[in-house]
Order: C-alpha cells, then sequence, then structure tokens
C-alpha cells in the first residue's frame, strides 16, 4: 500500500503549486528513450538526434524552404502533418508569420510550442549553393568527454594472469570533433575509449579503441546526399533496414511512422550499429536512387570447428568492450560486407519506394542450439528486399512495407494515421511476420526488439478538449507464433496506456498515466523440462509535474509506483520519488540542476527508469531497483568571456561537471561479474568541454 500512499501524498502536496513561474522545457525525448530502455534494457548511445537540435537552435530551420526531409528530421511531425504543411505552402505561398502555423490542418498548439525552438520564418534563402561558401562558413566544435566510476570493479582488483582483469585505467575518454554548415555539409572524426581499455600502450598503440569519420553533404546538385566513412541507412518501416533514431510505443501516438532520409552521417561512440564506406542519392525530378557500400570488422563469440577449425559465430557482440584478454581476443574476428539500394518514385500525396539490402559475413553465423533459436538467422549470406508505401488522402494517411529475406519469409507492416477532427487524432498499426524471417539492422515498430515471430494490432488515440488538457491513450495486443527465450511455447501478450496531460499555461505542465502489460512467460522455479506458461502482469502509475517558479527556477517533480503480478506468488512491487531543481538565470555565464531520488523495490522485475538531465548531447537513464538514495548535481560554466579571440572571433568555451551517486541501503556489492563492486555506493563523476568556432 505505501506506492498508492505516496500518490495521494503527491496530489496533495502539489495542488497549491499551480501558480506562478515563467518558462519551462521538457525534453522531448524524455519519455520515449525511457520506454526504449525499459523495452531492450540497454541505454541509447546515439547522440544525433540531440546534436541535431542543438545545431537547429543556432541555426533554425526556415520553414519557406525546409523540404520533405528536413521536416521528417524534426522528429516532431508526421507524415500527415508535413504534407498538410507543403499544401498549404504550395497553395498559399512563403509564410509571412509564425501565427500562420495555426491555421494549418492537422497543426495544434502543443505541436507549435514544441517547434518554436527549432524553427523560423524567413523570406531569406537559408542556405548557399556555393561550395566554398560551405567550407569556410560552417561552426567548428571540439567536445572533450571524460567519466569514471570512483569505486574499484573487481575488473581492476583482480590479477593480471587470472583473464578477468581490465588492462586499462577506469577512466572513459570521448573527443570528437565535428564541422557543420547548416547540416549542408558535415564531417568530423571520432574517438572513443571505454573504461578498462588500454589507452597508447599494449594493444592500443594508436590510442584509442575505437575511431569514427564522417563526411556528409546535400544538396550538391542532383546529388540529394552523398556520404563517406560511417554512416547510417533506413529504409522504410524498419523491416529491413533501419539504424537511425526509432522509438517504440509512447504517449507520443502520432510519431508512431518511422521517418528519416535514407542516407544519415554516424557521429555517436556507439561500436555496432553503423555502416561504414559510402554512399549517395540522387534525386532527378520524381524519383529518387540511393545506394551503398559497407566494408567493416565485427566482433562476436567465436566457435571453433574441431574439423575444419575455421568455426563460426555464435552472437554478435554490441557492447563495444575490449577491456579483458578475452574481449580482446573476440575484437574484430570476422568482416562484414554489406550493400544495398532504394529506388523511390514520389508525387505530391504519395510514394513508392523497392529497397534491397544483403550482408555477407567472413564466417557463417549460427545461434546456439536450442528450440527457441529454430528460425534465427544462419549462415554467411542475407539479403532482404521490401516495397514501402504512404499515400495521403485529406485527413488520411496511409503507410506500410511488406518485405521478404532470402527464404522467401514474409513480414508486413501497415499504418494509418487519421485527423477525424481538430482536437482527435487517431493512429492505427498492424504487422505480420513470419516465425522464420531473417533480418539484421532492423527495427521496426514491433514488441520483440527485432521485427520477428509477431503478430499485433496497435491503436492510439489523442484528444484535445482544449488548448490546456491532451488525453492520450493507447491499446496493443500481440501474439508470438514462436517460442522465445523464456517462454517454451506460442504467447500473447495485451497492453493498456493512458494518460492525461495538463498545461494551464507556459510555467506549469502536469501529466499522469496508468499502463498495464500483461505477457505470457515459462512458470519460475521447477524442474520440468519444457517450462508451463504464466500470465505476467506489469502495471505503472506515474505522477509528473513540471513547475517554473521564477524565470530561472523549474521544479520537476515525479513519483511513480510499479506493481508486477500483484497478488500472486512471485509479486513485486516499488516505487520511486524525485525532485529536480533546475537552475538557469538569464544573462548569467552558468546553470546548473540537481535531483534527489529515493527508491524501493522488492526485485528486479520491479525496476524502473527515470530520465536523467546530464552534460550537453549526453543523457543518463538508469535502471533503479532494491531501496536506496540517487543524487546528482549537473553544472554548466560559459567561459567564453575569459578566452582571447582568434581574429574577430571569440572561441565558444564551455564545461559541464555531472557527479552521480546511488546509496543502497540493504546491499553489500553492486553488480555482476568483472563489474561488480564492493561496497553499497556507485559514484560517477563526468567532466566536459565544448570548444566551439
Amino acid at each position: 500500500m505505501k506506492p498508492v500512499f505516496l500518490m495521494a501524498f503527491y496530489l496533495l502536496g502539489n495542488s497549491g503549486l499551480f501558480a506562478q513561474g515563467k518558462d519551462n522545457t521538457v525534453n522531448i525525448l524524455e519519455r520515449s528513450v525511457e520506454v526504449l530502455a525499459e523495452k531492450t534494457g540497454v541505454e541509447m548511445e546515439d547522440d544525433s538526434y540531440l546534436l541535431q537540435l542543438e545545431n537547429l537552435k543556432k541555426h533554425p530551420l526556415n520553414l519557406n524552404y525546409a523540404d520533405e526531409d528536413e521536416l521528417k528530421e524534426l522528429l516532431m511531425l508526421n507524415d500527415l502533418q508535413i504534407e498538410n504543411f507543403l499544401n498549404y505552402r504550395r497553395l498559399l505561398g512563403k509564410l509571412l508569420d509564425i501565427y500562420e502555423l495555426q491555421a494549418i490542418p492537422s497543426w495544434n498548439i502543443n505541436i507549435i510550442q514544441k517547434l518554436l525552438p527549432f524553427i523560423t520564418i524567413s523570406q531569406n534563402i537559408r542556405f548557399a549553393d556555393n561550395i566554398k561558401e560551405r567550407w569556410a562558413d560552417g561552426n567548428h566544435n571540439l567536445l572533450i568527454r571524460t567519466s569514471q566510476v570512483l569505486e574499484k570493479a573487481d575488473g581492476f582488483l583482480a590479477k593480471p594472469d587470472s583473464g578477468n582483469h581490465y588492462l586499462g585505467n577506469a577512466s572513459r575518454l570521448m573527443v570528437r570533433y565535428s564541422y557543420n554548415y547548416r547540416n549542408l555539409l558535415q564531417w568530423g572524426i571520432l574517438g572513443d575509449k571505454d573504461a578498462g581499455e588500454q589507452f597508447f600502450n599494449g594493444k592500443q598503440k594508436a590510442g584509442f579503441d575505437f575511431y569514427s569519420f564522417h563526411f556528409f553533404v546535400t544538396r550538391l546538385g542532383f546529388i540529394r546526399s552523398l556520404v563517406i566513412g560511417d554512416f547510417t541507412v533506413n529504409m522504410g518501416q524498419g523491416l529491413i533496414q533501419w539504424q537511425g533514431m526509432a522509438f517504440k510505443k509512447s504517449a507520443e501516438i502520432s510519431t508512431v511512422k518511422r521517418q528519416s532520409p535514407v542516407l544519415r552521417p554516424y557521429t555517436a561512440a556507439g561500436e555496432y550499429n553503423f555502416h561504414r564506406g559510402g554512399g549517395i542519392t540522387i534525386q532527378k525530378g520524381k524519383w529518387e536512387t540511393t545506394m551503398f557500400l559497407s566494408v567493416r570488422n565485427l566482433s562476436g563469440n567465436k566457435v571453433k570447428d574441431s574439423v575444419m577449425d575455421k568455426g563460426h559465430i555464435s552472437s554478435f557482440l554490441v557492447s563495444g568492450y575490449n577491456r579483458t584478454p578475452s574481449e580482446l581476443e573476440d575484437r574484430n574476428n570476422f568482416q562484414q560486407l554489406a550493400a544495398g539500394a532504394s529506388i523511390k518514385y514520389a508525387v505530391e500525396r504519395w510514394h513508392i519506394a523497392v529497397n534491397a539490402v544483403q550482408f555477407k559475413l567472413s564466417l557463417p553465423f549460427q545461434k546456439e542450439d536450442r528450440p527457441y533459436n529454430l528460425f534465427t538467422p544462419s549462415g554467411r549470406i542475407f539479403a532482404n528486399e521490401s516495397i514501402d508505401y504512404s499515400y495521403t488522402y485529406k485527413n488520411c494517411h496511409l503507410f506500410g512495407e511488406a518485405a521478404i529475406d532470402k527464404k522467401l519469409n514474409k513480414a508486413l507492416l501497415n499504418g494509418l494515421l487519421v485527423s477525424l477532427s481538430p482536437g482527435v487524432d487517431l493512429s492505427i498499426i498492424y504487422r505480420s511476420i513470419s516465425r522464420s524471417y531473417q533480418s539484421f539492422y532492423a527495427d521496426a515498430f514491433t514488441e520483440n526488439g527485432a521485427p520477428v515471430n509477431e503478430k499485433g494490432l496497435f491503436a492510439g488515440l489523442c484528444i484535445r478538449p482544449s488548448d490546456q488538457v491532451q488525453i492520450n491513450a493507447y491499446t496493443d495486443g500481440y501474439h508470438f507464433p514462436w517460442l522465445k527465450y523464456r517462454v517454451d511455447a506460442p504467447s500473447s501478450g495485451r497492453e493498456y496506456f493512458l494518460q492525461v496531460l495538463y498545461k494551464p499555461n507556459k510555467q506549469v505542465e502536469f501529466y499522469t498515466f496508468f499502463s498495464n502489460e500483461s505477457k505470457q512467460q515459462n512458470v519460475s522455479g521447477g524442474n520440468l523440462t519444457t517450462g508451463i506458461l504464466e500470465n505476467s502482469v506489469r502495471q505503472n502509475w506515474r505522477i509528473n509535474s513540471n513547475i517554473s517558479i521564477s524565470r530561472a527556477i523549474t521544479l520537476r517533480n515525479r513519483v511513480e509506483a510499479i506493481f508486477y503480478n500483484k497478488k500472486q506468488a512471485n509479486e513485486e512491487e516499488g516505487f520511486l520519488l524525485f525532485t529536480d531543481i533546475l537552475y538557469k538565470p538569464v544573462l548569467k555565464h552558468w546553470s546548473g540542476n540537481m535531483r534527489l531520488l529515493y527508491f524501493e523495490t522488492t526485485g528486479y522485475n520491479s525496476r524502473l527508469y527515470a530520465y536523467e538531465n546530464d552534460v550537453l548531447y549526453g543523457f543518463s537513464i538508469p535502471s533503479i531497483f532494491d531501496k536506496g538514495f540517487r543524487y546528482y548535481i549537473n553544472v554548466h560554466l560559459d567561459v567564453s568571456a575569459r578566452v582571447k579571440k582568434i581574429g574577430a572571433k571569440r572561441i565558444k568555451t564551455e564545461c559541464w561537471l555531472k557527479v552521480a551517486q546511488t546509496s543502497y541501503l540493504n546491499k553489500r556489492s553492486i553488480g555482476s561479474g568483472t563489474d561488480t563492486i564492493n561496497g553499497n555506493k556507485k559514484t560517477e563523476i563526468k567532466f566536459q568541454l565544448l570548444f566551439a568556432l
């Protein structure tokens, strides 16, 4: 009953706070990345979207010249809203004022307020075709970020001859230089070293464990985009290839459709989900053709064959860790050749595209021989083809993709976005993916992490009874025709979600949601060879408020409760509550924020996730369970005024410092394996420098 009591206390305690303040900005990624971490158990490393938004703050997108791809990259508009905007501009000409946006069908005040920091209305052309100007007038950025956990993990304390000893020091270091001219010309280089990896010694004589380079140019005559180095490829609705930003289910039900140009530069420190080589998109009239080629080394668990002595790869290693001798032995031990193409024909209200990708591995891929792995990818050569489409008619937008693999196994995803009225939006997605469908680097709108072995129907509704109130709800039912990990029979599940958001003015935002997810899993315990399925039910209730009490100070409060398998033998429950204080004074050179969080859960199944403010371009979503406190302070300082000018320009110099600690009340050790920390505290320090010219 404790979580319910805390919810009631929170409601009473905040009832008198809706009175003052100025402006407050909630990170638009917050809820989406929390859900992503909850579904996958992995924190997202790709910060390219944050880089893009920060660049748009400095150089807002001119809506009078923005094209469809640029509007899609904002990830704040769905295709129906984009199509309505482009039709409005074609019919009435260039916009004269930002207030005209309210007249566009399917646009509303909430959408416009999200866009305002990143857009502008101007009659001037926002970019130059002159290639010399692109090279000379862009922004140079040098970012240096280092972090370290102060408590020593077992990997640092193990004996050097144990085989589990971390060979490097405990610090993580990332250095990234980038150049950007209004997203028309971008290039940069990145180096990243994880904690425990060697640096300019041992097997890392070249310094960083991971290097990345990209060169990307757009709007160069008939060349729509050209990329050399590291890049991502995004096709259709993700059934055959999607490496960019992609979210699953969340309160933003109108953004369920995958949206991105096919080619994007890769700028993050993650060491797996990208291609290395080159790609080009050519546009001629209504036709657009994209081609890419990639060759890169990958790391994997290699199983030796006693007969052929070549062996095979049983799993890909995606963490990028190369800290111990055994991890170094698996580093870059096989090669991947990838190639693909997309041909798209687009007119005003519809498009159709044909996509194809092929992968060839230097060693065969074969997962462990288990029943649930019967239909997983195997072999050296993999291929996928698909057709994707979209069609807009009045206030309806249809979209979808149909795909096959080299064995002709099928995957299908179709969706519908409808603006039923100015205050009501509807989203529907149906997917049917064969149990034996195979794909690499695919990421579609599915319950499973990858599009395989799933049939489902998602329906979401957004209702805006007034400018101050928004109600979001969805339901998703799905069925898995074949076995899964920890599920020894065909299974099914269903999820419900309801959120009410109240925003009486720019200073106050309040929302609460309840979600209920029920899916089948093996019964815990027992000595049965084949598990018996039971329904596993996970319920979440959250109350969150953001209140600007002055122009400089914003308070953020949250209480969240979770109930796992309530009233069953293996039931768990938990809750967290936190308070954030964000301080950003006007015309001052420094700002900061801090959090105090208390959590209490009865097990790992009742874990919770909470988005944390971090250094620029960084974010953290730790998994929270057991019992204890987590607190952090994050400080930003602009020291540009103390830096000497270079010619007529001054180098903008900023630094960030974050100190975070988790203190457990009932534990003597934290983590597992070589990452185990003996003690009940884990403290991390993160420092970042940014030089911009």
